[in-house]
């Protein structure tokens, strides 16, 4: 576990997680995702947690559900960097994408493993230079 992470989480757990997750869902919105890609994002929540997460029903979230809406967070700050405008950094993770064998980075990052998270974030920050 990264030490910030946990270090945020341990302040104020509610807190941390509402505002993960309220930025998590609306970078979801903006890129098109389903809710099932979704989940699998989020380490695979229960379906009843993962909607009243959406609801905003939350008290806290695991490390790693955190760890993961951070890399999500990351890919989009890099997207909108990379792009000049925020219409084409939203489109670009729904096109094919050759880095990703024809796949687009949607598809790519819902295979669920958290490596593949980090991949894309490692990916995006090359291409920045």
């Amino acid at each position: 576990m990264n030490a910030e992470v946990a270090q945020v989480l341990a302040q104020d757990p509610k807190k941390t997680a509402l505002v993960a997750l309220k930025t998590f869902f609306n970078i979801m919105e903006k890129w098109g995702v389903k809710n099932e890609q979704q989940m699998v994002l989020l380490g695979r929540p229960s379906s009843g947690t993962f909607f009243n997460w959406k609801k905003g029903k939350v008290a806290s979230i695991p490390v790693d559900t955190l760890e993961r809406i951070s890399y999500v967070m990351g890919i989009y700050k890099a997207l909108g960097i990379l792009f000049p405008t925020r219409a084409q950094a939203d489109a670009w993770p729904n096109k094919a994408n050759q880095a990703f064998d024809g796949q687009t980075a949607i598809e790519y990052i819902t295979k669920g493993s958290l490596v593949n998270l980090i991949h894309l974030r490692r990916y995006l920050d090359a291409q920045r230079g």
